[in-house]
């Protein structure tokens, strides 16, 4: 993991209310502004209108993107959103707003919320970005707090700033990745290379059975073929399927015996002459949700899509 330091800057900005939340990233938007570099600003609907008219004038020189639609899946930040817009910028720093948690935020996407604020240092490791995190204080659990202070080497709280001496981004990339253990008795089957033609449609028809329809239901054949391929593929030639309904969403998921030695694997912008690794990216592009835990044992991969 990265240290502290360096052309990435990757602060933890604490507020409480609007005037607090706009002292502390409008004069950061201003900033990047003055100097020349391109600035992109990711946060709840709710905060883009804020910004947008403390901004005036300005605004128009700012991408403005909605993260409770384009960041829904954690997972798809970095690729997404981060490096989309970073990646296509000119040569010299870049600024990004990024807010991936806000009070509403389930349980379920957490976890996979606190991974991406560690795996940032990763992915933008000796890169000239500055990424400033919001994070209201006054509504988040305590612990969202502390796994702020871990995952971001700075903290901003009012007009005091600080390094974290409890900047430790890999021990919240372990810590998360938690076993997932899917309920009793719900529909799997196993599969090897000869069966990945059914075992998609078993998804598809699982999917449909619990209210899934249109187009996300090509978005759940397409996901799981990519995953149940990669198990066949690169992961021991078989896996199980599971399919089952949980507040109103249908979770897919794959398990095989592979084991995922890159943390930021499904996190990097495909490249023109990659010739693996697209099928979990594509996955994470597809589905609301993914989770997963990777370990000696094998390779669990989930993903939620919303009904």
């Amino acid at each position: 993991m990265t240290e502290p330091g360096g052309p990435f800057v990757h602060p933890a900005l604490f507020y409480r209310g609007d005037q607090e939340y706009v002292a502390g990233t409008v004069p950061f938007i201003l900033g990047g502004l003055e100097a020349g570099e391109p600035v992109a600003v990711a946060v709840p609907g709710d905060r883009l209108a804020l910004l947008t008219g403390e901004l005036g004038r300005y605004a128009g020189a700012v991408r403005f993107i909605d993260m409770t639609q384009a960041g829904r899946n954690p997972g798809r930040i970095i690729p997404g959103v981060l490096r989309a817009f970073a990646d296509a910028q000119p040569p010299g720093r870049v600024r990004i707003i990024g807010e991936p948690i806000w009070p509403g935020r389930t349980a379920a996407e957490y976890p996979a919320c606190a991974q991406h604020e560690a795996l940032i240092n990763v992915a933008f490791h000796g890169r000239p970005v500055s990424i400033l995190c919001p994070y209201d204080a006054a509504r988040l659990d305590a612990t969202v707090l502390a796994d702020a202070y871990a995952t971001h080497p700075h903290i901003i709280d009012g007009d005091r700033q600080w390094a974290s001496c409890a900047y430790r981004p890999d021990a919240v990339v372990a810590r998360y990745n938690q076993p997932l253990e899917a309920p009793p008795g719900v529909a799997a089957i196993p599969f090897s290379g000869p069966e990945l033609p059914a075992v998609r449609h078993f998804a598809v028809r699982c999917a449909r059975e619990l209210g899934l329809g249109g187009a996300r239901l090509e978005d759940v054949a397409l996901a799981v073929a990519e995953l149940t391929t990669n198990s066949v593929v690169h992961a021991g030639g078989s896996g199980t399927l599971r399919v089952w309904g949980q507040e109103r969403q249908v979770v897919c998921e794959v398990r095989d015996r592979g084991r995922l030695a890159d943390p930021l694997a499904g996190r990097r912008p495909a490249q023109r002459a990659q010739a693996g690794g697209r099928g979990l990216l594509l996955v994470n592009l597809l589905a609301d949700l993914v989770r997963l835990h990777t370990g000696e044992e094998g390779t669990t991969v989930r993903c939620y899509f919303a009904c």
